[in-house]
């Protein structure tokens, strides 16, 4: 119940130098410099000099109850495991359905969060789908976000894509309406989570939102803002205005996305254009379809995600393109806690927060993985003996 990671490098995400950590039951108890013979309960030690000590990573666009393959139903992707997560230094997770939401149900979604949580990890879920009108638990957006515990938000609603429903501005406006309500009333964040497809017309409709009614913009979080360069350089004028902008990690020119531009780099060009460090975010769609088309619109092929691209891609962005290390972190883990609420206990190395602690090599890769105090992840590899694969 009580564990000293004892000389660790800690990023809390900033970096504040050599220190002790203290995790009492699923908390921190203390950060600072301890002489294990002062406690007066029996203490496990963990000696990680030379280890990097960071938050748990906070990834907000999943499937874990797996999604909808747009190659017919042999193509539907296969629910997440828990290792999946935690071997890959995430402990708090967001599901989403996607495209199906027709097979895919948000009650399936719900209860895979719910095991999720049984399993050791922290995980929540936006209502609806691609699909207008959103479906919903209760029949609202408003209550759904209200009445039903894990529910944060709504999407992810598709934007600017072949797939999408094609929502009106005035839809567009009910919806984030209705979101953002429901998280006045329940003290959530009743964010829009949005996926943003290949059309060309990209951000057009957010903008016309954030710029001709009184919504905040900061109640819509555009996700794959890094799809194409067009698309990228909206993101960069919706993050000056003041927005959140989602990245997806993975990405790359030589699996079919040619003109997209990839997390190590995005993060470069958007720090170095003055863009708020604060606004960026970073995820993974782990375990959704990644199908490509050809001008027609016919699929050429299929592939799922993985949340595995979340970390290579930090490794990439600090060891390749020079982004600091406190600047990546940021992306996974204190910016995601504050755009979704979830910052009183998430998103960062601090005393009462949730014990969500990833240890790491000189090199980022992970040793040792917390969540909620209790060690899933020794040596890189999940140990957990309750769990089905």
């Amino acid at each position: 119940m009580f564990t000293l990671i004892r000389g660790a490098s800690v990023y809390t995400p900033d970096y504040i130098g050599q220190k002790d950590v203290l995790i009492a039951f699923d908390r921190i108890a203390g950060i600072g410099d301890f002489d294990d013979r002062q406690f007066p309960v029996e203490l496990e030690v963990i000696n990680a000099q030379g280890k990097l000590l960071m938050p748990g990573f906070i990834d907000q666009h999943v499937h874990i109850a797996g999604g909808g393959g747009e190659g017919g139903f042999s193509t539907r992707t296969h629910e997440i495991h828990v290792c999946d997560l935690v071997e890959n230094g995430i402990t708090t997770v967001i599901g989403v359905l996607g495209t199906d939401g027709v097979t895919r149900s948000l009650e399936e979604l719900y209860a895979k969060a719910k095991a999720l949580e049984e399993e050791g990890v922290t995980a929540y879920i936006y209502s609806g789908s691609y699909q207008i009108p959103v479906k919903t638990f209760t029949g609202s957006i408003q209550r759904d976000i209200v009445l039903i515990d894990k529910v944060l938000g709504v999407g992810e609603i598709a934007l600017s894509d072949h797939r999408s429903f094609q929502p009106t501005v005035d839809e567009l406006a009910r919806i984030a309406s209705e979101a953002r309500n429901g998280g006045l009333i329940s003290g959530k964040p009743g964010v829009v989570h949005l996926h943003l497809g290949n059309d060309s017309k990209g951000l057009e409709l957010v903008f016309k939102l954030a710029e001709g009614t009184p919504i905040p913009i900061r109640q819509f979080v555009p996700s794959h803002v890094n799809r194409k360069g067009s698309l990228f350089n909206q993101a960069i004028r919706f993050a000056h205005m003041g927005g959140f902008i989602d990245l997806t990690a993975g990405m790359e020119p030589k699996n079919s996305f040619d003109d997209c531009v990839p997390v190590y780099i995005a993060l470069k060009q958007l720090l170095d254009c003055g863009v708020d460090d604060g606004s960026i975010t970073v995820s993974s769609d782990g375990n959704g379809s990644i199908p490509v088309f050809d001008s027609d619109g016919v699929l050429v092929s299929i592939e799922a995600g993985s949340c595995k691209v979340l970390l290579d891609d930090m490794r990439k962005a600090v060891f390749e393109y020079g982004v600091p290390l406190d600047k990546a972190l940021k992306t996974v883990t204190v910016n995601p806690a504050k755009m979704l609420r979830l910052d009183a206990f998430k998103g960062a190395i601090s005393v009462g927060k949730h014990a969500d602690i990833v240890l790491t090599d000189s090199d980022l890769n992970i040793e040792k993985v917390f969540a909620k105090g209790k060690e899933m992840v020794d040596s890189g590899k999940y140990y957990g003996k309750n769990s089905i694969r």
